[in-house]
């Protein structure tokens, strides 16, 4: 019988890839054959994986943080009196001094009388006049010898008589300018012989117990801040006070934006002083935040700050801040999760969402 030629060659194939593939020798797809070839791409994918980016990570926990605002300002006496006269004439006399400390009605100028005392006296006897023809009027309409009208007439007169006697028992008493509120002469002061006009300052009267210390907030703290929230005030003399927020005014100022505050201090002693550059310290509510060092902050694509880490999978993710304040040893940020693994050597190598071989931290960094 005749074997067809297709068979003895299909047999012949058959058993010449068995003997190849007995002899151990394979060739892989994608590999070549000389000695600088480029690896395949399972080769390249194996040594990418073994050899990720190395980033140096440390583990930040959030901390209650006691935030203080700080309000720069200047101290103001909690009255300031310039007192006038409301005559013209002469200082004849000044019992009180410059830096003296005076009491609410306490003597400050005595101007001259002048013919102010005659007219009172003139007055007075107006007065009395104006009451014996009252009187006699009254019985004399009582008894019918005189009209009612005589009466009203007399009346008239008795009552014009009274108010030209008060006005000048009133000019009187502003020959001597008294002291409205308790505090202390500030300088200069009328000097005796000089002659004070109308509305002339006789002395300028401060009470600086207590004192005021005012500054403004911006519109972004104001909500923050409340009455009789305690402060410490620290003044450019060298001094550092206690006392507590007693006004926050309601509306902003159009310019600046800003709302000004006033913070009592105690002032017994007289240790602070009207117009003194003040800070006024005030703390604000605790809240949760993240101690880092400044280097650590980067920028995303879109030039927002913050900072990178690793997320899960060892995948790198970009974290926004809103930083809060700053101290020494670092920096308080806000708007990080509970715990996030930060990278603090590495972070501008990488992008974010890239695979990385993280390193972390074995010691802490300082708090």
């Amino acid at each position: 019988m005749r074997i067809k030629f297709s068979y003895i060659l299909a047999a012949g194939l058959a058993a010449g890839i068995g003997a190849w593939m007995y002899s151990g020798t394979v060739v892989i797809g994608g590999v070549g054959d000389g000695e600088n070839a480029a690896p395949s791409p399972a080769q390249r994918i194996a040594q990418a994986t073994d050899n990720l980016f190395k980033v140096q990570v440390v583990t930040l926990t959030a901390e209650e943080r006691q935030a203080v605002l700080e309000v720069r300002g200047r101290t103001e006496a909690e009255a300031k009196v310039a007192v006038r006269s409301h005559i013209t004439d002469d200082v004849v006399d000044r019992p009180a001094r410059e830096g003296a400390r005076v009491s609410a009605g306490d003597i400050l100028c005595v101007l001259d009388r002048g013919a102010r005392e005659s007219r009172v006296l003139e007055a007075k006897a107006a007065v009395a006049e104006a009451e014996m023809l009252k009187e006699a009027a009254t019985q004399l309409s009582s008894k019918g010898f005189t009209a009612e009208t005589r009466v009203m007439t007399v009346q008239a007169q008795h009552d014009a008589a009274k108010a030209r006697l008060e006005e000048a028992e009133r000019a009187l008493r502003q020959t001597v300018i008294r002291s409205p509120i308790d505090g202390v002469i500030e300088s200069p002061m009328a000097e005796i012989g000089a002659q004070l006009d109308k509305g002339s300052i006789c002395a300028t009267v401060v009470n600086s117990d207590p004192m005021i210390a005012i500054g403004d907030v911006s519109e972004l703290n104001i909500s923050q801040i409340s009455l009789n929230m305690p402060a410490d005030v620290v003044l450019v003399t060298g001094e550092n006070l206690e006392g507590h927020v007693r006004y926050i005014s309601p509306s902003a100022n159009p310019d600046t934006r800003t709302f000004r505050i006033e913070v009592e201090i105690p002032n017994e002693d007289g240790v602070a002083r009207d117009g003194v550059t003040a800070v006024s310290r005030l703390p604000l509510p605790v809240e949760k935040a993240h101690k880092i060092s400044p280097a650590i902050l980067t920028l995303n694509d879109t030039g927002q700050v913050g900072i990178r880490g690793v997320g899960e999978d060892n995948v790198t993710v970009f974290y926004p801040v809103n930083v809060l304040g700053g101290e020494q040893d670092g920096m308080w940020v806000g708007g990080l999760p509970e715990t996030v693994n930060a990278i603090v050597v590495g972070q501008e190598y990488v992008s974010d969402g890239v695979l990385v071989d993280p390193v972390f931290e074995t010691a802490e960094i300082s708090q």
